[in-house]
């Protein structure tokens, strides 16, 4: 079955860098796009950043632009989020998920709802 397994949060300061990781197993993944995406106590879950492990191109929330960046190693079958520039706001837990693109769009890779399989969560907490 397909697995999504996260590693990688913890405590940082302001201003710090975190690296989180998504080992997904399973299935053959080059036809699926994967999602970061994050919950704040008392909010909605959000969307980060997403990516096609084909290398179609990236996608970022407008907070996370320029600060975060999403990655993959095809060989390991690995999603990475570099966190860098952190702020008190990016403290979530962070969710990693995979979609099969089938039809898609990049807007649709926004919605959480679109996505087949989920890891669990990792906590990120972002002291000032």
């Amino acid at each position: 079955q397909v697995q999504l397994v996260v590693s990688g949060g913890g405590l940082v300061q302001a201003g710090g860098s975190l690296r989180l990781s998504c080992a997904a197993s399973g299935r053959t993944f080059s036809s699926y796009a994967m999602g970061w995406f994050r919950q704040a106590p008392g909010k909605e879950r959000e969307f980060v950043a997403s990516i096609t492990w084909s290398g179609t191109g990236t996608r970022y929330t407008n907070s996370a632009n320029g600060r975060f960046s999403i990655s993959t190693d095809n060989a390991k079958n690995t999603v990475y989020l570099q966190m860098n520039t952190l702020k008190p706001e990016d403290t979530a837990v962070y969710y990693c998920a995979a979609k099969h693109l089938g039809s898609w769009s990049w807007s649709a890779l926004r919605d959480g709802n679109q996505y087949d399989y989920w890891g669990q969560g990792t906590q990120v907490t972002v002291s000032s």
